[in-house]
C-alpha cells in the first residue's frame, strides 16, 4: 500500500457524516465508509455512509453486531466497508483517538487502502463565511503500522463527487435536519429506526 490513494465521497455519504456529528455535539461519534476501489486501484469511491454510535464507541460486542448487519447488507450491492469516520468529543480536538485507530487497523485487514476520515470542526464552523467546496474531513491513511494525516496534498487526495455539496450541507443545517439521523445506537434501542437512513434524503 502506497497511501497515494484518491478518494471520492458521495453527496450523501459526506452529508450523513456530519449530520451525525452535529446530531451529538457534546459526543464522540463514529460511523462507516462503504465504498469500492476503482477499476484500475486508485482511487477509492466512498458512495455511502452508515452513523454507528454516539456513546460508548470504543464497546466491541456491539460493534461487532454493527459490522455484521453493514457488511451483509451492502456484500450484496457488491459494496464494502472502505474506512471509518470519527468526531471527537470535544470542538477544538483535532487528535486522532485510539479506538478510531483501532477500529481503522481492523478494517485494514480487509480493506488495506481504507480512509479514516476526522471531523475538522474548524471548517465546518468556518463554512458559512466562505465558499470553500473541500470535505470539512481530515483524511488519514495507513503508512506500515501508523496512521499518517494526508500531508501538502491531502486536499487533493480527498474530494467530493458533486461541487456543491458543502452548500446542500449548509441548507441542512440551517433545516435541523440532524434531527432526523439514525444511527446504530438508535437502532439497536428501538429495532423499528432504520439505520440505512433510506428517507434522509427523501
Amino acid at each position: 500500500m502506497t497511501g497515494d490513494s484518491r478518494y471520492e465521497i458521495h453527496q450523501d455519504a459526506y452529508i450523513k457524516l456530519i449530520l451525525h456529528s452535529l446530531k451529538h455535539r457534546s459526543s464522540a461519534v463514529n460511523g462507516v465508509l462503504i465504498g469500492r476501489s476503482s477499476a484500475d486501484g486508485a482511487a477509492v469511491e466512498i458512495v455511502d455512509s452508515v452513523p454507528l454510535f454516539h456513546s460508548q464507541i470504543g464497546l466491541l460486542p456491539p460493534l461487532e453486531i454493527a459490522l455484521i448487519m453493514i457488511e451483509e447488507y451492502y456484500g450484496e450491492k457488491g459494496l464494502s466497508v472502505v474506512g471509518y469516520f470519527h468526531a471527537n468529543e470535544r470542538y477544538d480536538d483535532f487528535e486522532l483517538a485510539g479506538v478510531a485507530k483501532n477500529i481503522g487497523d481492523h478494517i485494514t485487514r480487509y480493506f488495506p487502502d481504507a480512509a479514516l476520515l476526522l471531523l475538522d470542526n474548524k471548517k465546518l464552523g468556518d463554512l458559512p463565511k466562505g465558499k470553500d467546496r473541500s470535505p470539512v474531513l481530515q483524511l488519514y491513511t495507513k503508512d506500515a503500522s501508523t496512521w499518517k494525516l494526508a500531508g501538502s496534498k491531502g486536499s487533493n487526495q480527498l474530494t467530493i463527487k458533486e461541487p456543491s455539496a458543502n452548500t446542500v450541507l449548509l441548507d441542512y443545517i440551517s433545516s435541523e435536519k440532524w434531527n432526523d439521523i439514525v444511527d446504530f445506537d438508535d437502532h439497536l434501542d428501538d429495532i423499528s429506526k432504520d439505520w440505512l437512513n433510506t428517507e434522509l434524503f427523501a
